[in-house]
């Protein structure tokens, strides 16, 4: 293989990657951006994904692939709604380590559930997304990878569209705005904030699909290393920003790739992470952050 393909398909890689990292990124940009909390559970919803997927699939119920898929998005968003119902909503005016301490205890609940329910033991889980691959020229992309490709910019010019131009959207940005004035014209609030976690537990669910299907692999701590890396693409990309939160995990996961290909795989995390500190050294905001003027 020369130079170029194989910088090429390391390239196609970090895409694949990336892309579920900008996804599950997406969930954090939204609970941020309206809420103003980190939702740092968000990638244990990944796993109960994962999970539902496989018993829906693979265990007695055997229902069709899009009926299986369609389950685990509706039950992981109801999961995060009764997360901002129990566990976030009465911490929304608390200190941020309240909400921290707390995020935790939900992501060890969730794992240490599924842990107790299916075991520690990995659980081989093949594929559910069928799609041949492509070939151009001496480069071949691999079906999981354009579904990941198109999945990933379907989700995020859908949620795009929906925050812009529908009136729950207006709503959400209002409340992202001013949440007491959201209140005043009649928005409900806490409804608004519920919706948000759904939308983002429900884009977990998606990722926890793509990510199975590239690692073919079940075990409770699966969505533990993928959600804190999804965090570092939303801080990267500028939380709160939709084209942000995509931009960052693309980045990010080339930047992961390229690592591992050329550099040092025991390197790949902390050479993410550096670029992570370096940008916001540059620009705290982000890449697509805006950055706000505190007046004293």
């Amino acid at each position: 293989m020369d130079i170029f393909s194989s910088l090429a398909e390391q390239l196609i890689n970090g895409l694949r990657t990336g892309s579920i990292y900008a996804l599950i990124a997406l969930g954090y940009t939204m609970v941020y951006g309206i809420a103003k909390m980190i939702n740092f559970a968000h990638g244990d919803i990944i796993m109960v994904g994962a999970y539902l997927l496989f018993l829906l699939g693979v265990g007695k119920l055997g229902l069709p692939t899009p009926v299986v898929i369609l389950l685990a998005i509706i039950l992981c968003a109801v999961l995060g709604m009764l997360i901002e119902k129990i566990a976030y909503k009465p911490l929304r005016n608390a200190p941020p380590l309240a909400v921290l301490i707390t995020a935790i205890g939900v992501s060890y609940f969730l794992q240490n559930f599924v842990l107790i329910s299916m075991g520690a033991t990995p659980i081989p889980f093949a594929s559910m997304i069928k799609v041949p691959s492509l070939t151009l020229g001496t480069i071949t992309v691999s079906g999981i990878t354009l579904a990941t490709l198109v999945v990933t910019f379907v989700c995020m010019a859908g949620l795009i569209f929906f925050v812009q131009r529908t009136k729950t959207g207006a709503a959400m940005r209002a409340v992202s705005e001013d949440r007491g004035a959201a209140e005043l014209m009649g928005i409900n609030v806490n409804k608004t904030i519920s919706l948000t976690f759904a939308i983002g537990s429900g884009l977990a669910a998606v990722a926890g699909l793509l990510f199975i299907s590239q690692y073919e692999s079940l075990q409770p701590t699966l969505g533990a290393l993928p959600g804190i890396k999804a965090f570092v693409a939303a801080v990267l990309g500028g939380i709160g920003s939709i084209p942000g939160a995509i931009a960052g995990g693309i980045i990010l996961g080339i930047i992961e790739s390229l690592t591992k290909a050329y550099i040092s795989t025991q390197l790949s995390d902390a050479i993410s992470f550096s670029v992570l500190v370096l940008v916001l050294l540059i620009r705290p905001a982000g890449i697509m952050g805006k950055m706000k003027n505190e007046k004293v």
